[in-house]
């Protein structure tokens, strides 16, 4: 049963409707009746849901959603047989590949859905994870966090995130999803899978920073060469940034050719005029000798 659901959740991905944010609930078996992602783009996280994080330290997402760092929030639970494993395990393999600094150019909250988890199977789950990405980070880079019921509710309704217990299994279904949260607590854009390339990542945390993080080259791409594709669930090129950088890379080329011919034909009229006086010159000048020279 636990296998199935987990699979079933799986496949919620596909029934996510991007483009009203609603969730097509009447397809949906019974037992996932309210499971799935509303995507609440531009909403605020409220970051003063205070929670306990795996030192058993009382904290609040404001500590870690602070201004300075684009987050990605993720919510599972830390004795998830299956879904979260995945997503969290296909997280750390694309972020290997993301070339952006953990705790300096971006953050990651994860936040337990289960009442009942504590900070000691937090703590065990992050050093898990922290081991595979093979990272030395300080305690309070990428929290694994518990919390109560309400603030855990709340938290998971503002950012779209359903999920049900099953009575009879003790386990939760619940879709595979990743949140980006700009550095001030707008939600910026979701990534529901279980696998994640290195550069969606990195372009989703551009993405989020509004263009702090990464290079130049990183923002040139994001503004001018892709964009999000719900659908896909990824960066994509697309035609019409790619057609207009490069009619603006024409126009800069047109624009600077001209001025470089308009340069070269004022050189050439300079040069001209000054070879035909230095002739004229020359000329009278024996013309003066000569007559010179006769009158003598």
């Amino acid at each position: 049963m636990i296998i199935r659901l987990a699979a079933i959740s799986t496949a919620l991905i596909t029934a996510v409707s991007t483009a009203h944010g609603q969730l097509l609930a009447d397809e949906l078996p019974p037992e996932l009746d309210g499971v799935g992602i509303v995507q609440r783009l531009n909403e605020t996280v409220p970051l003063d849901l205070a929670f306990i994080d795996h030192n058993g330290e009382g904290v609040t997402l404001a500590d870690y959603v602070n201004g300075e760092r684009p987050v990605i929030l993720t919510l599972n639970y830390y004795k998830c047989p299956m879904l979260c494993s995945l997503t969290l395990n296909g997280l750390v393999d694309g972020l290997r590949d993301v070339g952006l600094n953990l705790g300096t150019d971006y953050d990651i909250v994860t936040v337990s859905i289960n009442p009942d988890e504590g900070p000691e199977l937090a703590a065990q789950n992050r050093k898990g994870y922290l081991a595979a990405l093979d990272l030395q980070v300080p305690e309070n880079v990428w929290p694994f966090l518990t919390g109560k019921q309400p603030e855990i509710e709340t938290l998971a309704k503002a950012i779209g995130f359903g999920y049900r217990l099953d009575d009879r299994t003790g386990e939760y279904a619940h879709t595979a999803s990743i949140t980006f949260v700009t550095p001030r607590g707008v939600i910026s854009k979701y990534m529901n899978d279980v696998q994640f390339s290195g550069q969606d990542l990195r372009l989703a945390l551009v993405d989020a920073s509004e263009g702090r993080t990464g290079t130049l080259i990183d923002t040139l791409l994001l503004f001018n060469c892709f964009q999000w594709d719900p659908e896909a669930g990824s960066y994509v090129p697309s035609a019409w940034k790619i057609m207009r950088l490069g009619a603006g890379i024409t126009a800069v080329l047109l624009i600077g050719g001209i001025l470089v011919l308009l340069r070269l034909e004022r050189k050439d009229r300079g040069g001209g005029t000054g070879s035909d006086d230095t002739t004229a010159g020359v000329k009278n000048g024996v013309s003066a000798i000569k007559t010179g020279g006769l009158h003598a």
